[in-house]
């Protein structure tokens, strides 16, 4: 039987309405969050003065990497600890493993919970492989990620990660989705060695990520992340598209052309259409007035001008759909050494009050993608 066209006309109006209703109740908003990779090794007093001011800016998630350090980083005296691997890749062997820093992390991880933030967990670096660390000295950094064995060695590491048991909640951190945001096998997986190879090892990534999903299940509440790689276009590879394994593809991204919102929605739109989240994982606003945002050294840049770039890039990257982590903001006075994009809390750095700024407007802004089941 054939409807009349007016009541075509009426069916297709309320077919649009519903299909717009479902838009908007599917719209969430965005979120923003910062890094500290050495955040393991800070002292009570840093732990606090960070986590306050992440929950005054309204920043949801802290990226935090595991790996050692000691001394002093970004001017953060650390209270020191070894690699989880100090000596040789342990395959397994619980005796092995050096699970301080893990177990600093137990202890951040709940003050970082009562303040409303959550950690994503950086489960290994190329910082680290390139610096000769116990996959670096046995494998190099080429095949680190050829060598069959090196990734047995590996998916045991992140194993041992995903299973370590919290020293005061009695649970392994593969369960513990109110307090870990998402987990990433490497930050930068591959950026040394070139973009023509990262493309030709896209698998690697997935392979990882099937071994994290593989622990954490599909309804752990916990995503499952790239660690992002150089820029913008290196991030985004079409065998991190089609992974199963991966729920969300990170972006990392300095140059000012990356930062632009033009550049940035032909990706947003590769990732929904893919069925895949995107964030940008890694930006920052460089404290030295050096060209396209590049950064190793030079005079300081007008503050003016640096809180301008801060908030106008902010904005860029909102009007895209992204939420976005900052790199990096820090506990105490920045002491602007090489490769500055930090920004000390607090009142002595005018572009703290442009990055609350940002961040406050992020959390109003309208997002690409719904990660709110997975902040606080």
């Amino acid at each position: 039987m054939f409807a009349s066209t007016a009541s075509k006309s009426v069916f297709g109006l309320c077919a649009f309405a519903l299909l717009l209703s479902a838009q908007v109740a599917q719209a969430a908003n965005s979120f923003a969050g910062s890094s500290l990779y050495y955040a393991a090794g800070l002292y009570e007093d840093d732990t606090t003065t960070l986590l306050k001011g992440m929950q005054s800016a309204g920043l949801k998630v802290l990226r935090v990497w595991i790996g050692g350090q000691s001394g002093s980083q970004k001017g953060t005296k650390l209270n020191p600890f070894k690699d989880l691997e100090p000596n040789s890749p342990c395959n397994g062997d619980a005796s092995c493993y050096d699970d301080t820093v893990l177990k600093r992390l137990d202890d951040f991880m709940v003050a970082a919970n009562s303040y409303g933030v959550k950690l994503l967990i950086t489960m290994h670096s190329f910082n680290a492989l390139e610096g000769n660390d116990a996959y670096g000295r046995k494998y190099g950094k080429g095949d680190f990620y050829s060598n069959n064995e090196a990734q047995s060695f590996f998916d045991a590491r992140l194993e041992h990660i995903l299973n370590h048991n919290h020293t005061s909640l009695n649970k392994p951190w593969k369960e513990l989705k109110d307090y870990i945001f998402g987990f990433e096998a490497e930050n930068e997986a591959m950026i040394g060695n070139g973009e023509s190879f990262v493309k030709a090892h896209q698998q690697w990534q997935c392979d990882r990520a099937g071994t994290i999903k593989g622990q954490l299940g599909n309804d752990s509440g916990i995503l499952v992340m790239t660690g992002g790689e150089s820029w913008l276009s290196e991030s985004v590879q079409p065998g991190f598209l089609t992974c199963d394994a991966l729920d969300v593809i990170s972006i990392h991204a300095y140059g000012t052309g990356d930062l632009a919102t033009s550049a940035l929605k032909p990706y947003v739109a590769q990732a929904q259409a893919a069925g895949k989240m995107l964030i940008l994982e890694e930006w920052g606003a460089c404290y030295f007035d050096t060209s396209n945002n590049d950064c190793p050294t030079g005079d300081a840049l007008d503050a003016d001008t640096r809180s301008g770039n801060i908030i106008n890039w902010a904005e860029q990257i909102d009007n895209a759909g992204l939420p976005w982590l900052y790199w990096q903001v820090l506990p105490n006075a920045d002491p602007h050494s090489g490769f500055d994009y930090e920004i000390a809390l607090g009142g002595n750095d005018p572009a703290w009050d442009a990055l609350q700024q940002a961040a406050k407007s992020a959390a109003n802004a309208t997002a690409a993608f719904d990660f709110s089941a997975y902040l606080l």
